[in-house]
């Protein structure tokens, strides 16, 4: 990694990109589909989900540079190396998990399914701090942020099924 600033740069412009993918479907179902569902009391107002997104991807794009960093130690057995690389592939599906979720719900309208797939989507958090731990804590602990706003997203989007049957 010659030059880490942008490498660091690219890590958080790849997990925008993910922002990026799920927002195709988001936008404009805001303002039709999404305004006519029934939604709980502890709705936030729309103009927060941008804001907290941008700053979640962030974090997940400084997490990983600073795990894709440890590959660089010439020390690194090779079984923890292979760990490493097993990881950075957990990152990338999760990513792919954390669009398919703006797809399912937004794109596709399922409740149910995207419910679902958050729940996939917060376990996949939840083994990626812990795994991200053991190889950089910085890193682990960029992820918790994320992880409490998933938690909370999770409620919103059982409710909002709920409330929708």
């Amino acid at each position: 990694m010659k030059n880490k600033t942008l490498f660091l740069l690219f890590c958080i412009f790849i997990c925008q990109m993910a922002g990026v993918a799920g927002s195709a479907f988001t936008f404009r179902e805001i303002p039709t589909w999404y305004a006519g569902l029934v939604k709980p009391a502890f709705q936030p107002p729309n103009w927060l989900f941008g804001p907290a997104w941008t700053t979640l991807y962030t974090l997940m794009g400084i997490s990983i540079f600073l795990i894709f960093k440890k590959l660089e130690d010439k020390k690194l057995k090779k079984k923890k190396r292979q760990e490493i690389k097993s990881l950075i592939i957990l990152f990338f599906v999760h990513l792919v998990v954390n669009a398919g979720w703006s797809i399912i719900f937004f794109g596709l309208h399922e409740l149910l399914l995207s419910f679902a797939t958050i729940i996939v989507l917060w376990m996949l958090i939840a083994i990626l701090i812990l795994r991200f731990h053991n190889v950089d804590k910085v890193a682990s602990w960029l992820l918790v942020p994320y992880l409490f706003w998933v938690s909370f997203a999770s409620a919103l989007n059982y409710s909002i099924w709920r409330l929708n049957l």
